[in-house]
């Protein structure tokens, strides 16, 4: 070691001066907005009532809530108008609301008033008169406190309220209650005040009334005769009651409807049927007709007289047909609320003849006897009776609804024990309301006899009941367990379990969890149950070793994966959605710990399919965190695998592709696809032998395509000889045909591994000749060939393939040439490895695994060769490398010391990005004992920046969750007086806080730092990047130019200036800046956004080849394209008729359609465009009609729409191919049902504005109406962009019938608000008023804002809430509607 130290003293004689080190700028890591949370939408199941807590309320100016709660009170008040105009009555429940909404805003308005006093009457006749009338007094009362004004108008309306409700005053009272209040009545307040005393009998009551209307010249109108006929009648005289029609013939008012009501009412009270009888006759004779209303006033005042026996005459006088409804259901509401179920239900029966399919009609009747607590044997006989008239489809559920949203809870009990002897399906949910109750009441006993009546009805209590419903009131799950057990309910099912497992995932305990899974008591369950909520455990935990326990325990137990395709794909997906879950900034902090996942998850035998490890790595890559995604890149499903670990749904894929084959075969039925198909399950199950013996057996039908597959295979399974034969056979050096590059790199594996080095290379001169595409991949792969023999220290296979690679322009990168030195240490001859370094500096210009050799040669101790290439280094680099050089490896091995005495060289200065790099290398490899010395051993360096130092330290710090180790590092910080910068403490605060710990000083907030302390460089890239974010992307590639040769940018720089020139479509610069960035940063590429954006502008450029390239090279990563590159890019190959790239195309997009979210039917129809572009039509057909069919047949096979074919020959004129594919289209639907592409057909008619042919069409084919979804999906395009309002007048005009008007409507709206045409726009709603269409609220808001825009009044009441609201609220009725 002394003889080491003594060079090290010789370096420090050549170091009289160095040169002067700047420090590069430390880019400060850009603020990533946190992601927001997933909203998740969980589907409203039928009853159930889960209470939501309010958040806290954002404080709004006073001006601002009191508008706002001004125009929602109008509105409400305008729908309680509404209400009464359109069935006649008002729901107490919005009564009420409305009045509170009033007392609120403490400022009622007289109409507002006049119509809450009015609604308290006969509007409401679920309400009984003394409660009507009480409602009334609270409200005039409330109103005259929030200082309302009373007019005549108001005290008439209250006076009709107490004739309504029969309610007992004294009209002198309440006449001296108006003088008091210095309000005049006028003639309407008389004649009610006659009325309030007929009502009574009191005829001099009412003589002296009219006696003063008479003084006063008022007129007398029938109203007021009406109520005299009622008083003489209940005074006794019915004679003078029935001369009142003489009278008033006399006085010249002919009776009307009123006064006969009023005669017909008195003979009802005395059951004096004869007389009603008589009377009626004599209506119909003098007037013509009955009115059905006044019939049925006089059906209520025969039963609440006692007289039931005659109703059934009044009752066939009535038509009942739909416009009665309304009035018909106000009187059996009537009749319900006063005890006269039985007569309500005879009555609502009567509406028997209207009822439609699917229309229950009875549920009014039903929730009001629900409401007035009918007893239940009375509602088992209603439901029974509405059953058999098939009225209504499922009243005792309809029932149990109404019990559970009153809170009813023994009825609903009861309700559900009906259901259960009928045999009528329970659900868990149906108890959940019952559940709720008891929480909030906070009774136990109640939650307990819950479930021990889901038990005795058999239903099952699921996960949700107990997650959401009874965990809740208990502090943990082993609580919950003893409580329940105490009291005879613990039902051990699947349920439990899954409840028990959710609640511990999601207290974050997942020892628990781990402990739960792997008891033997825990019934099978599917992943899919728990795994949100095992997946925040794995958030909230830096545990890997419970992480990969728990992982391998789903995968390898049964239990866990109970539906096919098996263990892969439940985990796939579990791993799939852990990442997705994550934000990127989640996904960077944890970048190491799911580095030590995915190893652990390899060593376990681990692993998940293709397809999802493709979204993983898409989603890491746009994460920033590309060297996952090698880690990742371990659980891929093409590693090799033996044939123990091959998932059961794999072999029976093989076995089921195996008798398919034998079928086809024979039947002699073309066996090529299903053979090819085979041939790949076969090498995916890593099959050999299997696979050969296929291919032997029937190898007239393989295609290119199954031999390149099993020459991958054989490389796999080291059966080089095999491997070679089928090469040769299938892809001799003359012939044209090539493999992919991956292939060809196996061969040259695994002949370098057998020692067939010759082979090897006229593998790689075949690669050169045939113009194999050479993407980042194949040179990742070359490295990893020439690395793996290196690794086996063969020198010659080495030096050999590495020569040809370079030679022949195959790829040189700096990378490609290190395992001409690794060969040598792996053989452990240093001295053949100084050679090699030389040699390869001397060629190449690179200085490659210098750090290994002088680490090598200290560990060795030999002097002399440490020596030498130390004065190699000082000569080509100077001395001050040669000892930083030296001091790295000191530190590495341990040799603390000596590292001590090289970094007090005399002279010696910082340079911070060697010190970078190995703290850099020490954080990777999480060695805290090395840096930390490497921190220590700097302390005096002259200019190094100590804050950088600690700052590395804190970030390992951060990376172990080490609070501890921080916290002495703080110490040390302090010691060495150092002022730390605002990222350190801001990084050590961070540590300390999520550890629970105090942060010893004040957190600097965080702004934007001092451009000024920064470097022009980072100044000048920090401009590229605004630039580009301000859409200048030219502006920012010229700055770029100008920085050439000056620094090195920053990843994410590179990225988001070729990315903004893509968009700008400034190609030629994209590429020049992606060259740059190629030799500036080694294995750069572009993400998945990128790379689709080259991809749009290449095709765009009609540069289809190396779209084609670009697209492939992406795959090869592990990249995903966005779905506009592959849209654009098969749509333009379609156009040019290149069916065989578009034949690649689809090979390479086989696997990854869903993830891209390409449609099936996307692919299908370029191609058929492609033959039609190649006059080939019938080839067309015959490839489009059976995809067609099978996936109509088939719901995997989504080859559905034809409709981009149909369009594209349509716009380009193509009428033979129109014809011909209209043709196949009406084929389809007489012949096999398939509907959809007729419908595609009849809606480019529509497009083309070919209305007769449309017309005919529907006429050959009238079901394709049935399309619903294809229809509203068409509108809803037609009205996304303007000038398309034609096409949806012409479905209007084609087939009105079979469209839902409201959505017709609303699309044809949005169209003309889009053209913006104001006459249009308002000739639309006028038609929706005219047709009586119930616009949906989103409509209302929408043509609201468009009028008020320009300047036009609304002519109806704007939607309160936001256009989200509404928005909201119609996907969730499209939702339910689906």
């Amino acid at each position: 070691m002394a003889a080491l130290l003594s060079s090290a003293g010789r370096l420090r004689a050549l170091c009289p001066r160095l040169l002067p080190l700047l420090r590069p700028p430390v880019a400060a890591a850009a603020a990533r907005p946190p992601v927001p949370a997933r909203n998740i939408m969980y589907q409203i199941r039928f009853l159930t009532v889960a209470p939501k807590q309010e958040g806290s309320v954002k404080e709004e100016p006073i001006s601002e809530i009191q508008t706002r709660r001004t125009w929602q009170f109008d509105w409400a008040l305008n729908k309680l108008d509404n209400s009464v105009r359109k069935t006649g009555r008002i729901p107490k429940v919005l009564l009420l609301k409305i009045f509170h909404e009033i007392c609120k805003t403490g400022c009622p308005g007289s109409n507002q008033t006049l119509l809450l006093l009015r609604s308290c009457g006969a509007l409401l006749p679920e309400v009984l008169s003394p409660e009507r009338t009480q409602l009334v007094h609270m409200i005039w009362d409330k109103m005259k406190e929030l200082g309302a004004v009373y007019d005549t108008s108001h005290y008439n309306a209250l006076l009709k309220v107490y004739l309504q409700n029969e309610h007992k005053f004294s009209p002198t009272e309440f006449l001296a209650k108006m003088e008091e209040a210095n309000v005049q009545p006028n003639r309407v307040t008389y004649q009610r005040l006659i009325a309030a005393y007929c009502n009574e009998g009191d005829i001099e009551g009412a003589s002296k009334i009219l006696g003063f209307m008479k003084t006063k010249d008022l007129p007398i109108t029938e109203a007021v005769f009406s109520s005299l006929v009622k008083g003489h009648a209940r005074s006794g005289d019915m004679k003078s009651a029935e001369n009142i029609l003489s009278v008033m013939r006399m006085a010249g008012v002919e009776p009307g409807p009123d006064t006969y009501l009023s005669l017909l009412n008195v003979y009802a009270e005395k059951g004096d049927a004869d007389s009603i009888k008589k009377t009626l006759e004599e209506i119909e004779k003098t007037e013509g007709y009955l009115m059905d209303r006044i019939l049925m006033q006089v059906i209520f005042s025969l039963a609440k007289a006692g007289y039931p026996q005659y109703i059934e005459d009044i009752k066939e006088r009535i038509r009942f047909e739909g416009e009665l409804i309304p009035d018909a259901m106000n009187l059996c509401l009537t009749l319900i609320t006063h005890g006269f179920e039985d007569i309500s239900f005879h009555i609502l029966k009567s509406f028997n003849h209207l009822s439609r399919d699917n229309v229950d009609q009875g549920s009014f009747f039903l929730q009001h006897c629900v409401n007035r607590d009918m007893p239940v044997n009375k509602l088992k006989q209603f439901c029974a009776e509405l059953k058999e008239a098939k009225m209504h489809s499922a009243p005792l559920p309809f029932i149990l609804r109404c019990a559970l949203e009153a809170n009813k809870s023994a009825l609903a009990i009861d309700v559900m024990k009906m259901m259960k002897e009928e045999g009528l399906p329970l659900r868990p949910h149906y108890f959940w309301p019952l559940l709720v109750g008891f929480q909030k009441q906070k009774n136990l006993k109640g939650i307990f006899e819950v479930l021990k009546v889901m038990h005795e009805l058999g239903v099952e209590l699921d996960t949700e009941t107990y997650t959401d419903y009874v965990f809740k009131n208990f502090a943990d799950t082993e609580t919950a367990r003893a409580q329940l057990k105490k009291n005879d309910c613990l039902f051990e099912t699947a349920g439990l379990s899954v409840a028990e497992i959710r609640y511990e995932a999601a207290h974050g305990r997942l020892n628990n969890v781990l402990s739960l899974l792997s008891s033997a008591s825990t019934p099978p369950i599917d992943i899919r149950q728990f795994r949100n909520s095992l997946i925040l455990a794995f958030k909230s935990s830096n545990d890997v070793h419970l992480w990969s326990k728990i992982t391998e325990l789903l995968y390898k137990d049964e239990r866990y994966c109970l539906t096919p395709p098996g263990p892969t794909e439940a985990v796939g997906y579990f791993l799939y959605h852990l990442i997705d879950s994550m934000s990127d900034s989640e996904v960077q902090a944890k970048e190491e710990r799911l580095r030590q996942y995915f190893h652990q998850l390899k060593k376990m035998n681990i692993v998940i399919p293709t397809t999802l490890y493709s979204g993983i790595c898409r989603l890491l890559d746009s994460s920033q965190v590309p060297e996952l995604i090698k880690d990742a890149r371990l659980l891929s499903r093409k590693k090799s695998l033996s044939t123990d670990n091959i998932p059961e749904s794999a072999k029976s894929d093989v076995s089921a592709l195996e008798k398919k084959l034998e079928k086809r075969k024979a039947e002699n039925q073309p066996i090529t696809d299903v053979l090819k198909q085979l041939i790949h399950a076969l090498c995916e199950e890593e099959n050999m032998q299997k696979a050969l013996e296929v291919k032997a057996k029937y190898e007239p039908d393989m295609v290119v395509g199954g031999y390149a597959a099993l020459i991958n295979l054989c490389c796999r399974h080291d059966n080089v000889e095999e491997a070679m034969n089928l090469k040769e056979k299938v892809f001799p050096k003359n012939s044209p045909v090539a493999l992919d590059a991956g292939k060809y790199i196996a061969l040259v594996e695994v002949l370098g591994k057998h020692g067939r080095l010759e082979d090897a290379i006229n593998i790689l001169t075949e690669m050169k000749e045939k113009d194999v595409p050479i993407s980042d991949r194949t040179v990742a792969s070359f490295f990893r060939v020439l690395n793996a023999a290196a690794m086996r220290g063969e020198v010659e296979t080495v030096n050999r393939l590495h020569e040809t690679i370079v030679n022949l322009g195959l790829a040189e990168t700096a990378a490609l040439h290190s395992p001409l030195i690794t060969v040598h240490l792996e053989k452990d001859d240093m001295p053949a490895a100084l050679e090699a370094l030389v040699k390869c500096y001397k060629k190449y210009g690179k200085i490659l695994q210098l750090h290994n050799i002088y680490c090598r040669l200290i560990e060795k101790g030999d002097a002399d060769l440490l020596q030498k290439v130390s004065d190699f280094i000082s000569r080509e680099y100077g001395d001050m490398m040669a000892l930083y050089d030296l001091f790295f490896a000191f530190l590495q091995t341990g040799k603390y010391k000596e590292a001590r005495k090289v970094i007090e060289t005399p002279g010696l200065r910082a340079h911070s990005g060697r010190l970078q790099w190995f703290a850099k290398k020490c954080i990777s490899s999480n060695q805290m004992e090395t840096l930390e010395h490497l921190v220590e051993l700097t302390q005096n360096l002259f200019e190094c920046d100590r804050d950088e130092m600690y700052y590395y330290l804190l970030q390992l710090c951060e990376n172990n969750g080490d609070w501890r180790k921080a916290e002495a590092v703080w110490t040390k910080i302090q010691e060495e007086n150092v002022v730390p910068r605002e990222k350190t403490l801001t990084l050590l605060a961070d540590i300390l806080e999520k550890n629970g710990q105090v942060v010893p000083f004040e957190v600097p907030k965080v702004g934007h730092e001092d451009t000024g302390s920064l470097s022009a460089s980072v100044v000048e890239e920090r401009k590229i990047r605004m630039l580009c974010k301000k859409n200048n992307a030219k502006e920012a590639y010229d700055i770029f130019l100008k920085m050439q040769g000056k620094n090195k940018f920053h990843y994410r720089s590179y990225t988001t200036l070729i990315k903004a020139l893509l968009t700008q479509n400034c190609l030629e610069e994209a590429i020049e800046v992606k060259h740059i960035a190629e030799t500036h940063i080694k294995g750069f590429t572009l993400n998945s956004a990128a790379s689709s954006l080259l991809i749009i502008s290449q095709v765009r450029r009609d540069y289809l080849k190396d779209a084609m390239a670009v697209l492939k090279g992406m795959l090869d990563n592990g990249l995903l394209p966005t779905r506009p590159a592959v849209t654009v890019l098969t749509q333009t190959l379609a156009e040019k008729g290149d069916l065989k790239n578009l034949q690649a195309l689809k090979n390479m997009l086989e696997d990854i359609t869903k993830s891209v979210g390409v449609s099936a039917s996307l692919i299908a129809n370029a191609v058929a465009l492609a033959y039609t572009k190649n006059n080939d039509l019938d080839a067309a057909v015959e490839y489009l009609e059976p995809l067609l069919i099978s996936g109509a047949q088939n719901p995997d096979q989504a080859v559905k729409n034809i409709s981009y074919l149909l369009r594209k020959v349509s716009e380009e004129g193509l009428e033979p191919a129109l014809e011909k594919f209209g043709v196949m289209a009406e084929r389809l639907a007489s012949q096999f049902g398939i509907y959809r592409p007729v419908t595609d057909l009849f809606l480019q008619y529509v497009s083309a504005d070919r209305v007769d042919d449309a017309r005919s069409l529907i006429q050959r084919c009238g079901a394709l109406v049935e399309e619903k979804r294809t229809l509203v999906s068409f509108m809803a395009r037609s009205a996304s962009k303007p000038g398309q309002a034609k096409k949806i007048e012409t479905l209007l005009e084609l087939i009105p019938e079979h469209l839902d008007m409201e959505i017709a409507y609303r699309y044809l709206m949005r169209c003309y608000e889009l053209d913006g045409d104001i006459a249009s726009v308002k000739a639309v709603y006028e038609k929706t008023k005219a047709k009586n269409i119930q616009l949906h609220e989103l409509s209302l808001k929408s043509l609201a804002a468009f009028l008020k825009k320009v300047g036009e009044p609304v002519p109806f009441t704007e939607p309160p809430e936001t256009f989200k609201f509404y928005v909201e609220k119609w996907r969730k009725r499209r939702l339910e509607a689906s």
